[in-house]
């Protein structure tokens, strides 16, 4: 044993008698704040001991850790990992550990602020999402995908040194998009790629760069929207959906309330996880729609059976929070609102108590286009619902309008009439 180890003879001395010593109440109370049980604390203080014992062995400064010695510690030392045990190896949990040490130092004022990179691409990157925002007023979601998009073009193009869109050729731009499209599973989803590309070139013609040679090389693949028809659910499957909603377990009240927001009014995921208190009016029995898919605020009427469910999870299962989120977090962190991500597992979970074969949670908004016809609503009865800005959008759904496609049918030709 080394004279380092042996003056670190307990593993939490590392930890207790290193440069992070200071920091490790304020760490264990940022977690305790955020509701992580005592077991998930124990684990991520095993993390970061591994951590300032790595750092010890490097020599490390802490006012000079950021991402990028994280990664370090994550891709080097990790996978060829020597330390005398007990130490705590786990690379999930390590992740997620020193991702909230690295929140704790930057607010004990020990570390610098994270700060968009230097290099000439970061700063082109940052121009354009300040023009995706201000301007065009894109979500994040959809400026994150397009700033990913073009690092790639750039970065295989210029590498470190100036961005100079000169001396990007058609057959450079070509080539890319070859490359790229092996990403993307879907004609429908490779027009992303083309959207990224062609919004950034738009962009440096604003800023009076000669980009429409590049612009015409890239064309949106053929992709036949309506050449088939938008699965549903029959409505057997339907009863057995909510026959299975009735279920005992941890969490089944939210579930069973955001299954019911899709299947009675056709909500998107994002649009179940966006859901504040203030959104529900239950004396009117309306509920509001705010920063939905077509940026505009939507009230709908809430049918009863979803208001109950909504309900009985607001009694019943949702913990004290001062989040004003309808749905929030059951675990740590919490007194926060869910995302999208629970809603659709909450539906796929949905799906499988209720033995159906199916994974997509937007089939519940096809689902309801499908009733709605059913039921002799219009064309436009249904766009209105489903919130579509343009009817060509609702058009997929009359070829399940099997009413009034059989009041137009035409006799089959050579058939007695």
């Amino acid at each position: 044993m080394n004279s380092t180890q042996q003056l670190y003879s307990r593993p939490t001395d590392w930890l207790h008698e290193g440069q992070l010593a200071p920091y490790v109440d304020a760490f264990t109370h940022y977690l305790s704040e955020r509701r992580y049980a005592p077991h998930t604390v124990d684990t991520y203080l095993s993390c970061i001991t591994h951590f300032a014992r790595w750092m010890s062995q490097c020599q490390l400064d802490i006012h000079c850790i950021d991402e990028n010695v994280v990664q370090r510690f994550l891709e080097n030392h990790l996978p060829q990992c020597a330390c005398t045990k007990p130490v705590h190896r786990t690379r999930s949990n390590l992740r997620a550990a020193l991702r909230h040490l690295l929140v704790v130092l930057r607010d004990e004022a020990v570390i610098a602020e994270l700060v968009w990179g230097t290099t000439p691409i970061d700063e082109e990157l940052r121009r354009f999402d300040d023009h995706m925002n201000q301007v065009h007023g894109l979500a994040p979601a959809t400026r994150s995908m397009y700033l990913r998009t073009v690092c790639r073009l750039l970065l295989e193009q210029f590498g470190d040194r100036p961005v100079v869109l000169s001396a990007i050729t058609p057959e450079d731009v070509r080539r890319f998009v070859a490359s790229q499209s092996e990403l993307y599973s879907t004609p429908g989803s490779a027009g992303s790629l083309i959207s990224a590309l062609r919004g950034y070139f738009r962009f440096r013609i604003t800023c009076g760069d000669q980009m429409h040679a590049l612009i015409g090389v890239v064309s949106y693949p053929a992709n036949w929207q309506l050449a088939s028809l938008p699965q549903a659910l029959s409505s057997a499957e339907i009863e057995r959906l909510e026959d299975s909603l009735g279920w005992e377990g941890p969490s089944a009240h939210r579930a069973n309330a955001m299954v019911r927001c899709a299947l009675d009014l056709g909500l998107r995921c994002g649009e179940i996880a966006r859901l504040a208190l203030d959104d529900v009016d239950w004396r009117a029995g309306t509920i509001t729609l705010r920063r939905t898919k077509g940026r505009r605020e939507d009230i709908l009427p809430l049918p009863e059976a979803t208001g109950c469910a909504i309900a009985d999870y607001l009694k019943l299962e949702r913990p004290q929070t001062t989040s004003r989120a309808v749905f929030v977090r059951h675990v740590a962190p919490c007194d926060q609102p869910i995302g999208p991500d629970c809603v659709r597992k909450a539906i796929r979970q949905a799906y499988a108590r209720a033995g159906l074969p199916y994974t997509r949670a937007h089939l519940l908004r096809h689902t309801m286009a499908s009733r709605l016809l059913a039921g002799g609503s219009s064309l436009k009865e249904v766009a209105d619902v489903l919130r579509h800005r343009s009817l060509n959008t609702t058009l997929i759904y009359a070829k399940l309008d099997s009413r009034n496609l059989a009041a137009v049918a035409l006799p089959w030709p050579g058939c007695a009439s």
